[in-house]
């Protein structure tokens, strides 16, 4: 974008609106029907503005050694603030992009276009739909970061769905997910139960007001069969200017109760955020 002026369109899923941050010449905020979506400065990819970003980068970080290439599979496109992040600190690793919205894709791309030889591959499809036809073994990252509005919609919390994010992942490979509850926590608690169904460690990254219920808010989930390095995670994530902390194991394990794997007939979309929750101050 050559000029600092908002941009709004209708989309395929509601309207898009880019808007520049004065305080970051070369910043946007993507807002969806006026809830914050994603934040990207062009000119400093890996500076990850919303917290939840900032704890999935986190993960991205510690999956491997710094510096390394890796295969990612991005659900859900936004500005393509991850993929950006990754191209930025893992130059040549290969990405796929799958985003439901066409209309926001060619938005995002016309408006905030990805430098040449990104490694950047964009899927506009529905994600279940393009895991079914994913080839195994294909990525060592896969991020899920899908809302439909501000909600998780209910076909990609179940069991059917992880094991099928199982399959394209490598088997030393990492699932991540963004979610959003509060207390009581039965979405969360039933999505922590439906990965342990699936895979053998799991962990939870989110502020200590989230988990002690006293706010709606951004719980970062990550899941593989090998141990994660919790201790990296939560030397990052408490030094964030939001701390936040990492809980895994037996802790995970006593947080997800008594909660059941979700049937792809028992599924529903995560709770309707609160108003404000996620409004713009």
């Amino acid at each position: 974008m050559n000029e600092s002026i908002p941009v709004s369109r209708t989309t395929d899923h509601g309207t898009a609106r880019l808007m520049p941050d004065v305080d970051r010449e070369r910043a946007w905020l993507l807002t969806v029907d006026g809830a914050p979506q994603s934040y990207v400065d062009l000119d400093d990819p890996a500076y990850l503005e919303f917290e939840y970003a900032r704890r999935l980068g986190h993960v991205l970080d510690t999956v491997a050694e710094a510096g390394r290439a890796l295969d990612v599979v991005h659900l859900g496109g936004g500005a393509l603030t991850l993929p950006r992040y990754v191209a930025a600190t893992r130059p040549g690793s290969r990405q796929d992009v799958v985003e439901a919205d066409r209309g926001l894709l060619e938005l995002v791309t016309e408006q905030l276009p990805l430098p040449a030889g990104s490694g950047i591959a964009l899927h506009a499809a529905d994600a279940r739909d393009w895991l079914r036809t994913a080839p195994d073994d294909r990525a060592d990252v896969l991020i899920a970061d899908v809302f439909g509005g501000s909600r998780v919609p209910a076909h990609l919390t179940t069991l059917a769905y992880v094991r099928t994010a199982e399959r394209v992942l490598r088997p030393d490979g990492v699932y991540l997910a963004n979610l959003a509850d509060a207390a009581p926590f039965g979405f969360l608690r039933s999505q922590l139960a439906t990965l342990s169904a699936v895979f053998e460690e799991v962990a939870l990254i989110a502020e200590p007001a989230v988990l002690r219920g006293r706010r709606f808010g951004n719980v970062v989930v990550a899941a593989s069969h090998r141990p994660l390095d919790t201790a990296a995670l939560a030397r990052r994530t408490a030094a964030d200017a939001f701390p936040a902390r990492v809980e895994h194991g037996a802790a995970v394990r006593r947080f997800t109760g008594s909660a059941r794997p979700v049937e792809d007939a028992d599924a529903v979309p995560s709770p309707e955020p609160p108003d404000g929750a996620f409004g713009i101050g």
